[in-house]
């Protein structure tokens, strides 16, 4: 196997407080809008490109505005994870370090520039990843930003782990073999292998 590709949001961490909290303060200082989000909304929204995140969000608005709206909300989001990171969930630093043992590691996510190395910061587990690629990057879908990743470290035997429909629904895509971390945001039926615990990768990949 060349290697293990993750998910961010769901997966490894999360960061949906922290995010709700300064998406609320940038909506306030920048719009007229009556709109509160918080977690749980999040997680619905999570794994979505960021434009259909801005369509879900904002219908009431007009496209160009939507991204305005947006953008101001992914700089205030970097900001607040600065000092407020995400939680890793269980297992994950320990599985993590273990698993770099034994092969590479990568993340690809459908979130905006900046926020993997933010996930980074937070977690203190750069170190354990060879590369990573997001929708910012490649403006593309999930399951093309994962064949991007894979050409650029020339991959041929990789799994992705993920805990969205969306997720496997990229794995389908990129024709490689999908793990569904349970204990995330989404629900996925049919997944062919699952996890209720991040540590169950170390007894999957022993």
């Amino acid at each position: 196997m060349d290697g293990i590709i993750f998910d961010v949001d769901g997966t490894l961490w999360d960061s949906t407080d922290t995010v709700a909290k300064s998406w609320n303060q940038a909506i306030i200082d920048h719009s007229n809008l009556d709109l509160h989000v918080d977690g749980n909304l999040l997680k619905n929204l999570f794994g979505l490109p960021m434009d259909k995140l801005y369509n879900a969000l904002f219908p009431m608005l007009p496209a160009d505005q939507r991204w305005e709206l947006g953008t101001h909300c992914f700089d205030y989001e970097h900001e607040y994870l600065k000092t407020e990171p995400g939680v890793l969930y269980a297992g994950v630093e320990d599985t993590i370090k273990a698993l770099s043992q034994k092969t590479n590691l990568y993340i690809v996510s459908n979130c905006q520039c900046g926020y993997i190395e933010l996930f980074f910061q937070g977690s203190n587990l750069a170190n354990y990843f060879k590369d990573h690629l997001c929708f910012g990057d490649t403006g593309t879908s999930k399951g093309q930003t994962i064949l991007k990743l894979m050409e650029k470290n020339h991959l041929k035997d990789v799994v992705y782990i993920g805990d969205t429909a969306g997720d496997f629904e990229a794995c389908k895509e990129a024709n490689i073999p999908f793990i569904y971390a349970s204990y995330g945001f989404g629900s996925v039926e049919n997944a062919p292998k699952s996890i209720s615990k991040f540590c169950e990768l170390l007894q999957i990949f022993h």
